[in-house]
C-alpha cells in the first residue's frame, strides 16, 4: 500500500534529526549518582587486568615507579570502605560549596537577585535590550539554577515591553545563560565546585597545588563581554529576520507577568547595592596596607588569607546585601528568617550533595589506583612525540569535551570524570590546570543550549509555549543553534588568543 503524500510527514532537517537522536540517547543513560558507581566498577575492572599485567610509569612529580593498584584487591575492598566518609568529608568542593550557597541563598530568596535582573532589563533603551539581557543572562549565574527560573520569562517580558518579539527574548535569555554559563563576571557557586575538581586533579601530579575560585575570573569578565556581544549581533542579523517571531494571536498571557517592581523593593534594591558599594570599599580599605593581616608574606594578595578565604567572602558579601534588602524590602521580618532561607538554598543544593558522595569516592578510587598516573604519563608522551602544537591539542580537547557535554549536561558531573585525566596530562606539557579549566568552561557551555537533555532546555520550551502553542524541541533548538555555535567559535577565538598573548587567568594566574 502506497502512503499518499498529504498523509506523509515532512521530513525533519538534519540537524533536527541529530537531536533527536542525542536525546534518546541521552535519556538512556542513568542518573549521573549511578554513573558514577558504573565507572567505579569500570575502574576496578581495569585496574584488575593492568595490575596483573604490571603496568607503571614514573611519576613526573617525584621520580618513582608508579604501579597500577588492583581496586578489586583485599587491599582496595578495605581501602573503599575505609575511607568513604573521609572520601565525602575532604572532598575539595564540599565545603567551599556549601559556604557560598548559604550566603548566594540569603540575596536570591529574600528577593535581592530577581528584583535586580528585573530592573536591570527594564531600564534600557529598545536598541540595548537584546545586549542587556545577554549580559544579564551572564551574570545571572551567580543565582546557579534560579537564574533559569528568573531571567528567562524576564527576557521575553523585556522584549515584549519595547515592541519586540516576546519569543526572541526567551531565545535570548535562555541561550546567553546555558551557553555562557561559566562565564560570569561575578563569583559563582560553579567557580568553587570547579576549582576543587582541578585542585584535587591538579594534586595527583603536584601535591602542593591549589586551584582557587578566582583562578578564572579575568578570563571570565572578558567572555561574558564577548558573549553578550556575539548574541546580540547574531539576534540582529541572523533571528531577528526569521519570518516566525509573531506569538499566537489567541495566546493567553493573563499570567505571564510584568516587569513592573513596587517602590518599596526599589528603595530596598538601592539600599542593598549602596551596602555592597561600602562593603567593597571597606574590604580594599583593609587589604591596601601593605601590613595588612588580610595579605600574605611580604604584602603579598596573591598568596594572602584573602584569596584563601575568598568563598568566605563572597557568601558574606551576598549575605549581607540580601540582609540589607529583605529587612527593607520585608522578606526579612525576624533574624530567624536568615537561617531559614540558608536552609532553603541548601535544600536546593541537596541533588548535588547526594552526587558529590559519590563523585568522591570515584575520584578517590581513581587516585589510589594509579590509573590517573599512567592515563596521564601515556597520553602526554604520545603528545610529545607527536609534535603537534599546544593550539591543536587545545582544539582536540575543546571537541572531546563538547561531544561528552551534549550528553552529561552537568558541569560538576562532566569535570569530575574529565578532569582527573585531562588536568595531570596537560600538565605533563606544561599547561597549567587553570588554563585546563578555562578550556573545560567553554566545553561545558556552548552546546548546552541545543541539547534536549538539559532540564532548562525543557523549561525554557514551556515559556515559549506560553507565546506560540504548538512550538517543540526542534522549534528551540532552531532558534538556539545559530546562537551556541557563534559562542562557542568565538570564545574559543578569545581562549586562544588569551592564551597566545600570555594574559593572566585571574590573580596572580599567568596562562602561560
Amino acid at each position: 500500500m502506497t502512503t499518499s503524500p498529504a498523509t506523509e510527514k515532512p521530513k525533519l532537517p538534519g540537524v533536527l534529526r541529530l537531536l533527536a537522536v542525542i536525546e534518546r540517547a541521552g535519556n538512556a543513560l542513568p542518573h549521573p549518582f549511578w554513573l558514577f558507581w558504573l565507572l567505579s566498577l569500570l575502574l576496578g575492572a581495569i585496574s584488575a587486568v593492568l595490575a596483573g599485567f604490571d603496568v607503571s610509569v614514573v611519576s613526573p612529580s617525584n621520580g618513582k615507579t608508579v604501579t597500577v593498584r588492583n581496586l578489586f584487591s583485599g587491599d582496595g575492598l578495605a581501602m573503599a570502605l575505609s575511607t568513604m566518609v573521609e572520601n565525602f568529608a575532604k572532598f575539595p568542593p564540599m565545603a567551599t560549596i556549601v559556604v557560598v550557597i548559604m550566603g548566594v541563598a540569603v540575596a536570591e530568596r529574600s528577593g535581592f537577585l530577581g528584583t535586580l535582573m528585573k530592573v536591570s532589563v527594564s531600564r534600557v533603551p529598545a536598541a540595548w535590550v537584546v545586549f542587556a539581557v545577554a549580559f544579564a543572562g551572564t551574570v545571572a549565574h551567580v543565582a546557579s539554577a534560579a537564574a533559569y527560573i528568573i531571567l528567562v520569562p524576564l527576557g521575553g517580558l523585556a522584549f515584549r515591553a519595547v515592541g519586540k518579539s516576546p519569543i526572541l527574548g526567551i531565545v535570548v535569555a535562555y541561550t546567553a545563560i546555558a551557553s555562557g554559563y561559566d562565564a560570569s563576571p561575578v563569583p559563582t557557586p560553579n567557580d568553587a565546585i570547579f576549582a576543587g575538581i582541578t585542585t584535587a586533579a591538579a594534586r595527583l601530579i603536584s601535591p602542593e597545588i591549589t586551584v582557587s575560585p578566582l583562578s578564572n575570573w579575568f578570563f571570565n569578565i572578558a567572555s561574558s563581554v564577548l558573549l553578550a556581544l556575539v548574541i546580540t549581533l547574531v539576534t540582529k542579523l541572523v533571528l531577528a529576520k526569521r519570518p516566525d517571531l509573531d506569538p499566537d494571536p489567541d495566546a493567553d498571557l493573563t499570567d505571564i507577568g510584568d516587569l513592573v517592581v513596587a517602590q518599596r523593593e526599589r528603595l530596598a534594591l538601592r539600599l542593598s547595592l549602596a551596602t555592597l558599594a561600602v562593603s567593597l570599599g571597606l574590604l580594599a580599605a583593609l587589604t591596601l596596607p601593605s601590613w595588612s593581616p588580610l595579605r600574605g608574606k611580604g604584602g603579598s594578595i596573591i598568596d594572602s588569607p584573602l584569596l584563601d578565604g575568598i568563598a568566605a567572602v563572597v557568601a558574606l558579601l551576598f549575605g549581607v546585601v540580601g540582609i540589607v534588602y529583605g529587612v527593607t524590602a520585608g522578606t526579612i521580618r525576624k533574624a530567624a528568617d536568615v537561617p531559614k532561607l540558608m536552609v532553603e538554598g541548601l535544600r536546593q543544593m541537596a541533588p548535588v550533595l547526594v552526587l558529590f558522595f559519590a563523585v568522591a569516592q570515584f575520584l578517590a578510587y581513581f587516585e589510589w589506583t594509579h590509573l590517573g598516573d599512567v592515563l596521564a604519563v601515556e597520553a602526554a608522551e604520545v603528545f610529545r612525540d607527536s609534535g603537534l602544537p599546544i593550539p591543536v591539542i587545545f582544539l582536540l580537547v575543546l571537541v572531546l569535551l563538547t561531544l561528552v557535554n551534549v550528553m552529561v549536561t552537568s558541569g560538576s558531573a562532566m569535570w569530575s570524570i574529565a578532569a582527573p585525566v585531562l588536568v595531570p596530562m596537560l600538565m605533563l606539557v606544561h599547561i597549567s590546570p587553570e588554563t585546563t579549566q578555562a578550556l573545560f568552561r567553554i566545553a561545558d557551555s556552548g552546546s548546552t543550549a541545543i541539547t534536549p537533555m538539559s532540564p532548562y532546555f525543557i523549561m525554557a520550551l514551556g515559556f515559549m509555549q506560553r507565546y506560540r502553542k504548538n512550538a517543540g524541541i526542534g522549534t528551540l533548538a532552531s532558534y538556539t543553534l545559530p546562537l551556541a555555535v557563534a559562542m562557542t567559535l568565538s570564545w574559543t577565538v578569545l581562549f586562544l588568543a588569551w592564551w597566545a598573548l600570555g594574559i593572566p587567568w585571574g590573580p596572580g594566574v599567568p596562562s602561560r
